[in-house]
């Protein structure tokens, strides 16, 4: 019998696989097995929501109506953000955007301009 990892989410240890998926029952995480294995690779390239690698200094567009928090404002679909750098963490870019100011995006839901 294999072993299945812990959830990266939670370190629970009665994940199960559904398809090509592990699932964990407690917090409801689910991710591909492939990642589970090579997690540090993937740690070190940050990709956009159709996979392409993105870099500092390029530009992407967002996919997505995004509230800010503490604030009214909303950066639209379509808002096109320029000289991008990568950061560490769950919100792994970070820019300037028109209007709004510094924040910081999370890369699924951006693409490369």
């Amino acid at each position: 019998m294999s072993t299945l990892p812990q959830c990266p989410e939670c370190s629970s240890q009665y994940t199960y696989e559904d398809g090509h998926m592990l699932v964990c029952p407690e917090c409801a995480h689910e991710w591909a097995q492939e990642s589970s294995s090579d997690n540090d690779a993937d740690d070190s390239t940050v990709r956009d929501v159709n996979g392409n690698v993105l870099a500092n200094g390029d530009s992407v567009t967002v996919i997505k109506d995004l509230k800010v928090k503490g604030s009214s404002s909303v950066v639209k679909i379509g808002t096109k953000v320029r000289n991008i750098r990568l950061v560490s963490g769950d919100h792994n870019i970070g820019c300037k955007i028109d209007g709004i100011g510094a924040m910081e995006l999370k890369s699924e839901y951006v693409k490369k301009a």
